[in-house]
């Protein structure tokens, strides 16, 4: 059982030095207060902002960074690299043909980050 995610949700990065926020487009078109998301709802810097600075050494631009000087690590700023899906999201509730995503998914980073929900945005939905 979970609680189901909508826009607005707060979300947070192993690597992110700041809460992010989930914004999702109402194309799905099942509204509550905001729109409800599925597990496509993943693309960066549309539905997944920035956690302020990234201090993964996987990130090419912390990486130089550091380098630079002398591997002291540097933190740069956060610029998502999301290409797979939520997951796992709720199976049993489809939005937009899709999994709902709840507050137990998860979202990869391609620089090594695990993104999760802090806050689901909404309280009254019970998802199984």
């Amino acid at each position: 059982m979970g609680q189901q995610v909508c826009g607005g949700a707060m979300t947070q990065c192993t690597f992110g030095v700041a809460p992010g926020t989930l914004m999702v487009l109402p194309l799905n078109l099942v509204m509550t207060g905001m729109p409800d998301a599925n597990i496509m709802d993943n693309k960066p810097m549309v539905n997944v902002m920035p956690f302020v600075m990234c201090q993964s050494m996987a990130n090419p631009m912390v990486a130089a960074a550091t380098a630079a000087a002398l591997g002291v690590l540097v933190p740069m700023p956060c610029i998502p690299m999301t290409t797979a899906p939520w997951l796992p999201g709720a199976p049993t509730v489809l939005i937009g043909n899709m999994p709902a995503l709840n507050n137990s998914s998860k979202l990869m980073c391609m620089w090594g980050g695990v993104i999760s929900i802090n806050v689901p945005g909404q309280f009254t939905v019970m998802v199984p």
